[in-house]
């Protein structure tokens, strides 16, 4: 059975190695042993599950997800934790050392690892978690499930659903790939060093794609700019995109939707049938 980290553990490594928490990746370390273990929970991974983490740190969730018998692979970017990792896990979880793997990388630019995950389960970076999520669900159609520690303000906005206050790009973005609803927050104390914000954890189940004839970055685009200026109507926001405003106009009513509507009353259903109307007015 892994013997997980407690708060001593994590202070005791990071001064064995010469290190501390680096602001440049946005690094908080949890040294709370239950709050890996809910996770590990909520994940619902178990024996013979591919899990890959991003952002692995000390490797407390890393131990957490190993003792429910999954197979592991964890990206980190420090040089130092990604090194460290290996005899942590051997030193606190050698039945486990076979089921796991650590890539040396920035996570926004693996394309490769060395088992198709099926789920991604992470503390991840404030301030990349968003495009490392998208990115891992565009990179791997294996991930069937996705949960994550974000801010509380990025986990509204992910599960935010059209017409609320939070929804916006990511939100939007986020429903291409997936069902996704908050999953529970989580406290400031279990984090080294405490951060400013609040944190959430993020469930993400992967849905079939929207059917479509265009591409998803031609979908994208249309969500990029539909939010670009919030308040804006899409005639206007889309009308660079269309080519003019008439263009754009044209295009809104041919996918069945009032040009004076904002991005924010949309689903992704809706950004389809735009993406769709502006590419059938260039043919």
């Amino acid at each position: 059975m892994a013997r997980l980290l407690g708060p001593s553990d994590i202070r005791g490594l990071a001064e064995s190695l010469n290190t501390a928490p680096h602001k440049k990746w946005g690094q908080n370390f949890v040294v709370d042993a239950g709050t890996v273990q809910r996770i590990a929970r909520l994940s619902e991974v178990g024996e013979g599950d591919r899990v890959v983490e991003v952002g692995p740190g000390l490797g407390s969730l890393t131990l957490a997800l190993l003792a429910t018998g999954a197979e592991v692979t964890a990206v980190e970017i420090d040089p130092v934790l990604a090194g460290a990792l290996p005899a942590t896990v051997a030193e606190r979880a050698p039945e486990a050392v076979d089921r796991f793997d650590v890539v040396h990388a920035d996570a926004l630019r693996v394309e490769t690892l060395p088992s198709p995950p099926r789920a991604l389960v992470a503390n991840l970076p404030y301030n990349v978690s968003v495009p490392v999520i998208l990115h891992f669900l565009e990179t791997f159609p294996t991930l069937e499930r996705v949960l994550v520690m974000v801010q509380a303000e990025v986990a509204d906005r992910l599960a935010a659903p059209p017409g609320s206050r939070t929804y916006g790009v990511p939100s939007a973005k986020a429903a291409w790939y997936c069902a996704t609803r908050r999953a529970g927050d989580v406290k400031r104390a279990v984090f080294w060093p405490v951060p400013r914000v609040d944190s959430a954890l993020v469930l993400m189940d992967r849905r079939a794609v929207p059917e479509t004839a265009v591409a998803r970055e031609d979908v994208f685009a249309v969500i990029d700019h539909a939010f670009a200026q919030r308040r804006k109507a899409l005639r206007g926001a889309l009308a660079t995109l269309a080519g003019s405003p008439a263009a754009s106009e044209d295009a809104l009513r041919a996918a069945g939707i009032d040009p004076l509507t904002r991005g924010e009353q949309l689903g992704i259903d809706d950004f389809v049938r735009i993406a769709e109307a502006l590419a059938a007015a260039r043919t």
